[in-house]
């Protein structure tokens, strides 16, 4: 079954503000509240007001939704604080302590670290050996240069709200059959915040905080590998409340190679043989992945599969002036067709190597 537009759960339109869905949760979420609503279904409604709520209250999952949807934020619970189902003292957890603050009474106004971001860098081989400087496109959530973060249209005023005078908790006081008990929460007129905005910024719809697209310049180490991650401190998303921006992790995955393979810091380089040269011993050149030639000598006797090795001239060791090395796999060049002297040439020496073993 296909799930609702959380704004038709909620009753509000893509450009209303933070404030008016936060009105509507509040109407939304007291009709369904399972301690006042008995009616069937009232408690499946009252979890999907929640989980609308989650999501539209949260800008930066909010900006995910409007642009992918319900799969822009799925991967798990679409909600901080899950619905608990009943506790101990019978009925449904707070409508207040699940929605507008943790039971600890923690402030919305706190500074909080923004999202990390994840996105994989495609380099090619010889990139990822020698290192390479990229430059980024990223997609990321930044405070909202017409409200400088707040939420509020210029010229607008920020209040200090009422209700907690700017604290941005409350405390409340419940009985119960184990006696009275006090508990600190998120502030429902404000969400926490400590103020309330007059006017919300058109250009957030009072988020503080819209999606751009940036450029950012990434040096690559030499030597790194496909599966490897790079980390670019502050390059996610916004902090909120001047709390510390996310992370930038990029996945790495390497191209392959017309001429080498590649196993950790050394480099594999395939040297095709004809048989008299692997009998007799040859000197030659082998290419190297800087594009120089390497002088190699290949003994007389030499057999499939020998091995050489060029130190050096393998993938540098990442953060270290360390190399790994060039090695070099002897491979027989069998000619499928001979002549009629070919052939014959090789009848005689075959016969040279029969009666030299007797």
């Amino acid at each position: 079954m296909a799930k609702a537009d959380y704004y038709e759960t909620l009753g509000v339109t893509r450009n209303d503000s933070e404030e008016q869905i936060r009105s509507a949760f509040r109407k939304k979420a007291m009709d369904y509240h399972p301690d006042r609503n008995k009616k069937p279904g009232a408690e499946d409604m009252f979890k999907e007001i929640n989980e609308a709520y989650q999501v539209l209250s949260d800008p930066q999952k909010r900006a995910q939704y409007d642009r992918f949807g319900h799969a822009g934020v799925t991967g798990g619970s679409t909600s901080d604080r899950p619905f608990d189902g009943f506790d101990v003292f019978g009925g449904f957890g707070d409508i207040f302590d699940s929605f507008f603050g943790e039971s600890t009474g923690r402030r919305a106004n706190q500074p909080q670290r923004g999202e990390d971001l994840q996105q994989k860098l495609v380099l090619k081989f010889e990139e990822a050996v020698f290192g390479v400087n990229k430059t980024l496109d990223i997609n990321r959530v930044e405070q909202c240069n017409s409200c400088s973060g707040n939420g509020a249209e210029p010229g607008s005023k920020v209040n200090t709200c009422g209700t907690c005078n700017g604290n941005g908790q409350v405390r409340r006081t419940q009985r119960s059959l184990f006696g009275q008990f006090s508990q600190v929460s998120g502030c429902p007129s404000c969400s926490g915040k400590g103020t309330v905005i007059e006017s919300s910024c058109r250009t957030c719809r009072g988020n503080g905080v819209e999606r751009r697209n940036r450029t950012t310049e990434v040096s690559i180490p030499a030597g790194i590998q496909s599966g490897m991650q790079i980390r670019i401190t502050g390059q996610g998303n916004v902090g909120r409340n001047n709390g510390p921006n996310g992370n930038l992790y990029l996945e790495v995955d390497v191209l392959g190679h017309d001429v080498f393979t590649r196993q950790e810091s050394d480099l594999f380089y395939k040297l095709t043989l004809s048989m008299t040269d692997a009998a007799l011993g040859v000197e030659l050149e082998v290419p190297t992945l800087e594009g120089q030639l390497e002088k190699l000598k290949v003994p007389q006797g030499t057999q499939p599969g020998e091995e050489f090795r060029v130190k050096g001239k393998g993938v540098p060791h990442i953060n270290s002036n360390r190399r790994g090395d060039l090695r070099i796999i002897a491979n027989l060049d069998i000619p499928k067709h001979l002549t009629k002297d070919q052939r014959k040439l090789l009848q005689e020496l075959d016969r040279s190597f029969k009666q030299g073993n007797k």
